[in-house]
């Protein structure tokens, strides 16, 4: 099996609770994730959910996925296509819950990323972590070879 962790940055703060992921009054209606991916992170960005494309990763600061366990705010993003979120810190049940569901959470210093920026995760894989990738690269603005 190949992954391809090629994608276009998504930009949130701080402190993203899994109720900004996906409301609870949402979650009242339907927990189909296929339902509710239309809904994703709608409180934070109404056309958040429209505008994502496939492959896209979310990049947050401390403490993403706060607030509740439910899986449902792992599964909501994974369906809507988002396969990796990077962020500085993520709360444990959000963290786990992503693994035990197939998202990707990666935990490094998110200050030099930029909304739109292309992230290539195996290249910093590669370059053995975000640091040297950085200093070698000097950020993700230039073209990658």
């Amino acid at each position: 099996m190949s992954i391809t962790l090629e994608g276009r940055a998504r930009l949130l703060g701080d402190d993203v609770n899994t109720d900004y992921i996906i409301a609870s009054v949402r979650k009242r209606e339907t927990i189909d994730p296929q339902v509710l991916k239309q809904y994703m992170l709608e409180t934070v960005d109404p056309a958040f959910a429209a505008s994502v494309q496939p492959g896209d990763i979310i990049v947050a600061g401390r403490n993403f996925g706060c607030g509740s366990a439910m899986e449902i705010a792992v599964t909501v993003p994974y369906v809507a296509g988002i396969r990796a979120v990077i962020a500085r810190t993520f709360a444990r049940t959000y963290y786990r819950n992503a693994i035990n569901n197939g998202l990707i959470p990666i935990e490094c210093d998110t200050g030099d990323i930029s909304e739109g920026d292309r992230l290539m995760m195996l290249q910093i894989l590669r370059a053995g972590g975000l640091v040297p990738f950085f200093r070698e690269h000097r950020g993700f603005r230039q073209e990658i070879a």
